[in-house]
């Protein structure tokens, strides 16, 4: 309105007549009784605000989580508590502006209450800020925490439904690459807030974290459960700085064909870290090769995938490398080791769990040779 902006075209008396200065007086009058009344009822609002924030304020001391210690447990307390301690109703009034993995612009005006989660890797993320109760929707791999197969499921992980997706009414959908750019898009045609993700390293895996936390309004746990990491993370480097001889790793992630991990890939990254080299590091991401490869390289170790990945058999990778790798070195040495898929092949926060457990095969790897 342009009066408001102008002040003077409400108050101006230029050119005015005794009758219209009179009422236009009154109206001076009755305006200014209406911004005292104004002003006393903000008063009155502002005081119940600071006194609830206060409240909020003394509850955000309650609990803390150790997803490390016991993820099970460290979920059932964020699900408790972290609505408190995150000031959750704080962030349902305030708008906020994120760039996910592919650059794409998402606003949210408050926090999303629904949330379907379309790859295994994001449910875990979800779960371990506290979220497991606004998840209501996830793939048909999302068996982790357990909590999550008791879940809506919206279809495979590159075979999203959308009927499934929509039918759940979300107010965010956390995508990965692996859904496909056209399921993204359909979703977002749809009106529906999606935020993909595509972490190539564990860095990226922390960012996400950071970047899911602000939008959901649980910043808090998602900075313990980034300190998490990087303390981890820290304590496997400084063991890998004792290190001599860094030894030549391989790790399999299926072997009909063979799937091996090369650099740039998630895998590649824990072993550097962990203090070994990547036996494949010359190819780039993952990549099909044969048995004739392997016996080129003859690396000191091999890792083979387990649990449930990409088969419910149990070992059978590690059976497949004692009897088609025989005459690699890592096999007549006995240095075969099985880790479980998911926590090698997933872009979440268990991915530091798998660095332990490579950090050990190599110390024990780099002490047996001392000897």
């Amino acid at each position: 309105d342009s009066r408001i902006r102008n002040p003077h075209s409400l108050f101006s008396i230029y050119n005015s007549t005794p009758v219209e200065e009179m009422r236009k007086k009154e109206l001076v009058f009755f305006i200014s009784i209406f911004l005292v009344s104004a002003i006393i009822l903000g008063c009155i609002t502002t005081s119940n605000e600071q006194h609830n924030t206060g409240n909020q304020s003394i509850l955000s001391h309650e609990g803390k989580i150790t997803p490390h210690n016991s993820p099970e447990k460290g979920h059932e307390k964020l699900n408790k508590s972290s609505a408190k301690a995150n000031g959750e109703n704080e962030s349902n009034t305030r708008q906020i502006r994120v760039v996910d993995d592919f650059g794409y612009v998402v606003v949210f005006n408050k926090t999303p209450k629904r949330i379907v989660s379309l790859a295994p890797s994001n449910t875990e993320i979800l779960f371990a800020l506290g979220l497991g109760n606004n998840v209501v929707g996830v793939t048909d791999y999302c068996d982790y925490p357990p909590e999550a197969k008791k879940k809506p499921k919206i279809g495979g992980y590159s075979t999203v439904n959308i009927e499934k997706v929509l039918a759940l009414n979300p107010d965010l959908v956390v995508a990965a690459y692996g859904n496909g750019a056209e399921t993204i898009e359909i979703l977002r045609g749809y009106g529906i807030k999606v935020i993909a993700l595509n972490p190539k390293n564990l860095s990226d895996v922390m960012r996400d974290i950071m970047l899911l936390g602000k939008i959901t309004g649980r910043e808090e746990n998602a900075t313990r459960l980034v300190e998490m990491m990087k303390k981890k993370i820290d304590e496997v480097k400084r063991r890998a700085a004792n290190i001599s001889s860094k030894p030549e790793v391989a790790h399999v992630l299926w072997n009909d064909p063979i799937w091996v991990s090369g650099r740039d890939t998630f895998v590649d990254e824990l072993i550097k870290i962990a203090g070994g080299k990547n036996a494949f590091e010359d190819m780039e991401g993952w990549k099909i090769v044969s048995i004739e490869d392997f016996l080129a390289r003859n690396p000191d170790i091999i890792i083979v995938n387990s649990g449930t990945g990409m088969s419910k058999g149990n070992n059978i990778l590690y059976h497949w490398a004692l009897k088609e790798l025989k005459d690699v070195k890592a096999v007549r040495e006995g240095r075969v080791y099985v880790i479980d898929s998911d926590i090698i092949s997933r872009p979440s926060y268990r991915l530091v769990y798998a660095l332990e457990e490579i950090s050990k095969i190599i110390q024990d790897y780099s002490k047996s040779k001392e000897k």
